[in-house]
């Protein structure tokens, strides 16, 4: 892979904001090292970045985490179908990608520093924005990451880059001037630690042992998402629906200029400026139970929910499980949208499947009480136990409002503004 300008090593006595004494700007990457460096200084107690272990504590689950990086790393096995209406929706799979921020020292003691990497993106107004974030969206994060990172050092600073390269993707695609757009859920497996990042209303879920059903991401639909409708009309959009002769309204919220029913996205140029590719970011742990991730564009979640989908395809391997989910979806709906579909099973390191999750009883109220909870936003994860199984969240954040981020984002997001000026923007930006 390419790596972009912005990967460069700033030097260690140059103030974090300028190179050289000149006018020259430091990359993200820089700043993001820097930071954490502060961080780790001051104890590393921000909203952000608040983590449940230390380096030197033991994993989720009573692994210790040296024993984690060196031998107990989990299996993947994964499968993806889809059926095409438009042909707008585009994957990315890759297993053997090489974390190029981990220090020498932490090569030696880990055998495997190599990561995993599964994306879904769901085109909308043409399919040139998918293709595009396809193929650079993980060479701008990568290029956001400091180098000479730890493994733990690296996990801490995937968030941060991923909302980078969201950026960066974003910018350099708007420069072509084309006007389509694109959702993506952009997810990275690094040992038992999952790191996803979304914009728009693809869905990435974790079926995890025991049978809890977790979100690990935000659906960023108007009609359903109230704060994102609130964040838009703040910003001086406006939200509504489609006017047709006579004044009548049809069809779901959308976001005025444009007309775009998602509130964040990568491209869509001919959209203002209130429509943001800041993604929500969830990093999780899982214990050495592991578990299912099914990671799929809207064409499956209009015809299923999260429970449905986790339910149709349990006991089956990751390959036949993702056409399970497809054609049960296509069997509910119909085929009337692009359908994507990606699982993928984390399994503890000796097993050569996923063992089946047992299914759970539940009376009539309690079954609408969890029915009513999975439609919520947002499902927190801080250390849920069932059994032999731990989830444990390690970072979240999904605000797109400069008012609510902390120092760190403010500066970060002004020297994104200011690093990728001379990138044409949206217009109205400056």
């Amino acid at each position: 892979m390419s790596s972009s300008s912005a990967a460069a090593h700033q030097h260690p006595h140059q103030h974090p904001w300028r190179q050289g004494g000149g006018s020259g700007l430091v990359p993200l990457a820089a700043l993001i090292k820097e930071e954490a460096r502060t961080e780790r200084r001051a104890g590393g107690g921000s909203r952000i970045c608040a983590r449940g272990e230390d380096s030197g504590g033991s994993g989720v689950g009573g692994e210790p985490a040296e024993e984690e990086t060196r031998w107990q790393r989990p299996l993947l096995r994964y499968g993806c179908a889809a059926q095409s209406k438009k042909g707008e929706d585009f994957f990315l799979l890759r297993t053997d990608c090489p974390r190029p921020s981990t220090s020498a020292s932490s090569s030696a003691a880990s055998p495997h520093p190599t990561f995993a990497v599964f994306a879904v993106l769901d085109g909308h107004n043409g399919n040139a924005a998918a293709i595009y974030a396809r193929d650079n969206l993980l060479n701008h994060v990568l290029s956001a990451m400091p180098r000479g990172l730890s493994r733990e050092e690296w996990l801490h600073a995937l968030p941060r880059a991923l909302v980078a390269g969201f950026v960066k993707t974003d910018k350099e695609f708007q420069s072509k001037g084309q006007t389509s757009g694109t959702t993506a859920t952009f997810v990275i497996i690094d040992g038992w630690t999952i790191t996803v990042a979304s914009v728009g209303d693809s869905r990435c879920i974790l079926d995890a042992q025991g049978g809890t059903v977790s979100l690990l991401t935000v659906d960023h639909r108007l009609e359903e998402n109230v704060e994102e409708r609130e964040r838009v009309t703040a910003s001086g959009g406006e939200v509504g629906r489609l006017s047709v002769v006579g004044g009548a309204e049809i069809g779901p919220l959308r976001c005025w200029p444009g007309g775009l029913c998602l509130s964040r996205s990568i491209g869509d140029i001919d959209v203002g400026e209130f429509i943001v590719p800041v993604p929500y970011v969830k990093q999780v742990k899982l214990s050495n139970a592991g578990g299912r991730l099914i990671i799929a564009s809207d064409g499956i979640w209009d015809a299923l929910s999260s429970e449905a989908a986790a339910k149709s395809c349990r006991g089956l391997p990751a390959e036949l499980a993702a056409k399970q989910v497809v054609k049960e979806a296509l069997r509910t709906r119909g085929l009337k949208d692009d359908t994507t579909c990606i699982v993928v099973d984390i399994i503890p390191p000796g097993q050569t499947i996923r063992p089946p999750s047992p299914p759970k009883k539940m009376n009539k109220l309690k079954s609408l009480i969890f029915r009513k909870k999975a439609k919520e936003p947002s499902q927190k994860l801080t250390k849920q136990h069932s059994g032999a199984c731990a989830i444990e969240e390690i970072f979240e954040e999904g605000s797109a409002m400069l008012s609510e981020r902390s120092p760190f984002e403010w500066r970060a997001y002004i020297l994104k503004l200011v690093y990728m000026r001379h990138l044409p923007g949206r217009p109205g930006t400056k």
